[in-house]
């Protein structure tokens, strides 16, 4: 229902990130088994990590990486963080925009921060915010992960918040998770009782329920188009 109502939006929404598509590139990074040019150790270095995202976007001459959803990664073995003791969790439930430090977010249309959080372990969000919208008397949330810690200082829940508004921005490294700088983008239709937090990974044979809880990102960012 929330996917349906999000596409019969679709021109309403602000972008989130600077994009022109008339001179803008964006990559589309692959981080499934299926990308043989990664290897484990490039991954769980960060530094390395950081250089092979930075090495494509300049090759293809691109501003943004991008991606994500619905993706199995392997990636995820780099940190312990995604271990469970049953199954872990690999499954992408957001879209990850890979880019510089600083990158300007904009909310895509007017909410309230419901929440928001220091999440400082290795390969979580880091700083974080999550924003409650409302279309046509449908509650749902947005959720900003990889933020600055500038982001969410002096925030306060309950403020609201205007369509286009400049929210936030990428994190460095040391308040982002440690990861490249990107931000991951999410919408969560039930948030049940989670406060500045919510999974972006889920084990996969649990992926029916996670991803019709959080519908496609693309339909509020409309980027998908412009590979």
């Amino acid at each position: 229902m929330l996917d349906n109502l999000l596409k019969e939006h679709a021109k309403e929404f602000h972008q989130i990130v600077p994009f022109n598509a008339a001179t803008d590139k964006l990559f589309p990074f692959d981080f499934t088994e299926n990308n043989k040019e990664l290897t484990a150790e490039q991954i769980a270095n960060t530094e390395n990590f950081s250089n092979y995202i930075n090495t494509k976007l300049k090759e293809n001459n691109c501003k943004y990486g991008i991606g994500g959803y619905d993706e199995h990664r392997t990636l995820y073995a780099r940190s312990k963080h995604f271990d469970t003791n049953e199954e872990p969790r690999r499954l992408h439930l957001g879209i990850d925009i890979w880019g510089e430090v600083g990158t300007r977010i904009m909310s895509p249309l007017d909410g309230i921060v419901h929440s928001f959080a220091f999440n400082n372990n290795d390969s979580d969000y880091g700083a974080t915010i999550i924003l409650t919208h409302n279309l046509e008397g449908i509650s749902f949330h947005t959720l900003y992960g990889h933020l600055s810690l500038n982001s969410i200082k002096n925030l306060q829940e309950g403020k609201r918040i205007i369509k286009g508004e400049v929210i936030a921005e990428f994190g460095m490294r040391f308040e982002n998770g440690n990861w490249p700088p990107h931000l991951h983008f999410q919408i969560i239709s039930d948030i049940t009782n989670y406060k500045g937090d919510y999974p972006g990974v889920c084990k996969f044979s649990e992926k029916k329920y996670w991803l019709q809880n959080s519908p496609d990102p693309d339909s509020i960012l409309q980027m998908n188009r412009y590979l």
